[in-house]
């Protein structure tokens, strides 16, 4: 019922960004082989579908976000200093399912990241 409130009030003043891809999470970095690793990712969705925040402690540079065929997605620009890291990630249920290209280091991984808990 709250739930259900909240989203007509959302309707009724115009406000577009979704609460459920925003906010902090708890990125899933690990490899079989490495054990447990994580990074945090911070996302804010602008109303103007500009994505800002943080992820793997590096400011978001450039990000767009966009709910469309049913899903809401967010693709953005960080840097370790030494060259780009592309990212994109929908929120799939509970969960944030996302993937980053690293053209100067050679890879594309794959992640899964949970809420972060308060």
């Amino acid at each position: 019922m709250l739930i259900a409130a909240l989203a007509l009030l959302a309707a009724a003043t115009g406000a577009s960004a979704p609460t459920g891809l925003a906010g902090e999470w708890v990125v899933d970095l690990s490899t079989k082989s490495s054990g447990p690793y994580s990074q945090p990712m911070v996302l804010r969705l602008g109303d103007d579908g500009v994505v800002t925040g943080t992820f793997y402690n590096s400011e978001i540079q450039a990000g767009r976000w966009k709910t469309d065929r049913g899903r809401t997605c967010a693709s953005f620009r960080t840097t370790d200093g030494a060259g780009p890291y592309h990212t994109s990630v929908c929120l799939n249920g509970a969960q944030a399912v996302g993937q980053t290209w690293a053209e100067h280091r050679n890879f594309l991984f794959n992640w899964n990241a949970d809420r972060k808990l308060p």
